[in-house]
């Protein structure tokens, strides 16, 4: 039984309902930090990553305001797999070192256990940084319905978004612990809380995979 507080991945496909899931951790006063916000971070103006994006794409990839055009940067990668990996070859690092600093501060605290949440736990390497992962699973008609509404694309849009992601039967062969979010919001709070009990006690927990 390990004296430090553990740390749990949170990750799954995209309108899984990662934050969600967190959130419902975070009644239980359970704290975490998500890779996308630390993503955001990082290309923010004055950090050292925005600079190189806008050595190598010009000044178009910014708002007039010197933020980064999100969009913008969005069509080039989904488009071109050579540009996709050359900017996480620049992220990724950074990302993952914010990261750890923002989980060493959760081991460091009196925390019974600490979420990182991020939807490249595995595709990223940061499933280094955590002791255990908890995959958030949906049915894939679900999450194409989600991703739709929620981003304002049409279906096939939705459909091509969810297809260049991890299928999801490989996210749910690396999982440790599911947790189903389907709809069924009582479901989801109960879950929660049986998991919340199993976490702060990790000495009765199944092995990790």
């Amino acid at each position: 039984m390990t004296s430090r507080p553990l740390i749990i991945g949170v990750t799954g496909g995209i309108a899984s309902g990662k934050s969600t899931v967190a959130r419902a951790f975070a009644r239980y006063g359970i704290p975490w930090v998500d890779a996308d916000d630390i993503a955001r971070d990082i290309v923010a103006p004055g950090e050292p990553a925005l600079d190189e994006i806008r050595r190598r794409h010009g000044a178009d990839i910014l708002l007039e305001d010197g933020s980064l055009d999100r969009r913008a940067l969005r069509d080039i990668i989904f488009a071109d797999e050579a540009e996709r990996r050359w900017l996480e070859s620049v992220t990724h690092p950074r990302i993952r070192a914010r990261l750890g600093e923002r989980l060493a501060s959760f081991r460091q605290g009196d925390v019974p256990y600490g979420l990182l949440v991020s939807p490249l736990l595995f595709e990223s390497g940061q499933r280094e940084l955590v002791d255990r992962c908890l995959v958030i699973d949906v049915p894939e008609s679900l999450q194409i319905e989600r991703t739709a509404r929620r981003d304002g694309v049409d279906e096939a849009q939705a459909r091509a978004i969810v297809a260049a992601q991890m299928p999801r039967d490989e996210r749910l062969s690396r999982a440790d612990d599911i947790l189903t979010n389907d709809g069924n919001e009582q479901h989801l709070a109960d879950r929660v809380a049986e998991l919340d009990r199993q976490y702060r006690t990790p000495g009765g927990l199944p092995p990790t995979r």
